[in-house]
């Protein structure tokens, strides 16, 4: 014959045990829950780097298999920044009047990252250090390309350099740089906590 535990009640559970155990089950689901939400905010804001970064890289190939400029333009919209790609038409480099003109081709039509990664969008975080140290912060422009908001990659692979900064809903923080020299992109995450930037 099977033990009874001599506690158990025949009536089963009485609401001051439910009660109880409803509030631990709440206390512990609220320290658990916003920790859970950082991660998933992280995960979301690395892969939209990860996938700009290799939006870039296809971009490059692109230029280098075309033999002509190729080039990602960054357009500000009510709703943030849109990107899309296009290649040279005449020779003198990806431009806006020759993209209005229908000259350079578009590539990839224009897309925004939070249509791909939801909460991610290009963006900054107030104060953020420089990535390099003896360069400027960034301020409150996220896309760093010089004085336009065209990243061109040459027919020889290489770039027009720049950094492109993303940001997650609860700040994660990711940015992707671009080398002129060689066309190559890095990405690195902001850690807060350290106030560094560290390479993925």
């Amino acid at each position: 014959m099977p033990a009874v535990c001599p506690s158990a009640s025949p009536l089963g559970y009485s609401l001051v045990e439910l009660v109880c155990v409803t509030a631990v089950i709440g206390t512990l689901s609220a320290l658990t829950v916003p920790g859970a939400l950082a991660n998933l905010d992280d995960t979301r804001a690395m892969g939209a780097a990860r996938y700009l970064s290799t939006r870039l890289q296809r971009a490059r190939m692109e230029a280098v298999a075309r033999s002509s400029d190729v080039a990602l333009r960054f357009v500000p919209t009510p709703d943030g920044y849109a990107y899309g790609v296009y290649v040279d038409g005449n020779g003198n480099g990806v431009r806006t009047a020759d993209i209005q003109r229908g000259i350079d081709q578009e590539l990839m039509p224009l897309e925004r990252l939070p249509g791909l990664f939801s909460g991610v969008d290009f963006g900054v975080l107030p104060g953020l250090p420089a990535v390099d140290s003896g360069s400027p912060p960034p301020g409150t422009d996220p896309i760093k390309l010089g004085s336009s908001n065209i990243l061109t990659f040459t027919a020889i692979g290489t770039a027009s350099p720049g950094s492109v900064y993303i940001l997650g809903r609860r700040g994660a923080q990711y940015v992707i740089r671009v080398s002129g020299e060689t066309g190559r992109t890095r990405v690195l995450k902001f850690d807060a906590g350290a106030r560094r930037w560290n390479p993925l």
